[in-house]
């Protein structure tokens, strides 16, 4: 059989010790798994941003894998940890909308995780990764099933990440979902949703500026031009050829966007 695969995605980044305290926890419990980091770098309390991330990695891992995301401003609070069942992979991590866009993709179940026998004592009310999802994610690698850790629950938080309200007769309103290391605003509009975005006039409204360009690849517009693009994940992406659009506009996670198509 092969090894458990557990992945992590979490906003606490590398310069402190919280992500390898969580790998120590889940070692302890289940020395023989494997852990791939998606990533630790979501900026601090960005729900939206680590609901994208996990929404774009998951697809790409095997069935079975154990994916734990901890991006969690109302850690310690009445907010439930969830143990959710999507796709024939597990998600553990918090009740706060940050599997909205799995849920929406996946038939799903969710269960609250309530048994104690599965956490790390004393439970730390500022660190659940380490004492309620770290050890969670261990126990069911090992075998423990979903229905052990507690009860299903419909209840559960949902945001609508993936369709963008219709505010006129050709106008959406969409945000930014995430910007990436190059300075790329991606958004939730997806060119699913506007499969004739490159063949009508449009104006995309980010910040003060609108947009009304669109190009295949970053090389099809001028150095530092902003333009938009459909990137790998589907989604339109406000970009600038080899610049941060995100620095030239000044725009950040949760900004909201506006697409009128002419």
């Amino acid at each position: 059989m092969r090894k458990p695969i557990i992945t992590l995605t979490t906003d606490f980044g590398t310069g402190d010790h919280f992500a390898a305290v969580m790998k120590g926890v889940i070692f302890g419990i289940c020395p023989n798994a494997t852990l791939v980091d998606i990533s630790h770098d979501i900026q601090p309390f960005e729900i939206t941003e680590g609901a994208f991330v996990i929404s774009q990695a998951y697809r790409f891992f095997p069935k079975k894998t154990i994916h734990v995301v901890v991006v969690d401003p109302g850690v310690g609070t009445a907010r439930r940890p969830l143990l959710m069942e999507a796709g024939g992979q597990y998600f553990i991590g918090p009740d706060n909308g940050v599997f909205s866009m799995v849920f929406t993709r996946e038939k799903h179940k969710v269960r609250e995780i309530t048994s104690e026998l599965f956490f790390l004592k004393p439970v730390s009310p500022t660190f659940h990764g380490r004492d309620i999802f770290a050890p969670a994610a261990a126990h069911l690698a090992n075998g423990v099933t979903p229905a052990q850790f507690g009860r299903p629950v419909i209840d559960y938080l949902r945001m609508n990440l993936e369709h963008p309200p219709r505010t006129g007769k050709r106008t959406w309103t969409g945000l930014i979902l995430k910007i990436d290391r190059f300075g790329n605003l991606i958004t939730n509009l997806h060119s699913d949703e506007f499969p004739d975005i490159q063949l009508r006039a449009f104006e995309m409204q980010v910040g003060v500026l609108k947009i009304s360009k669109i190009a295949r690849t970053f090389a099809d517009a001028g150095l530092g031009e902003v333009f938009i693009i459909v990137g790998s994940s589907g989604y339109l992406e406000v970009v600038a050829n080899q610049a941060s659009a995100a620095r030239l506009l000044g725009c950040g996670t949760g900004a909201p966007v506006e697409l009128s198509i002419y």
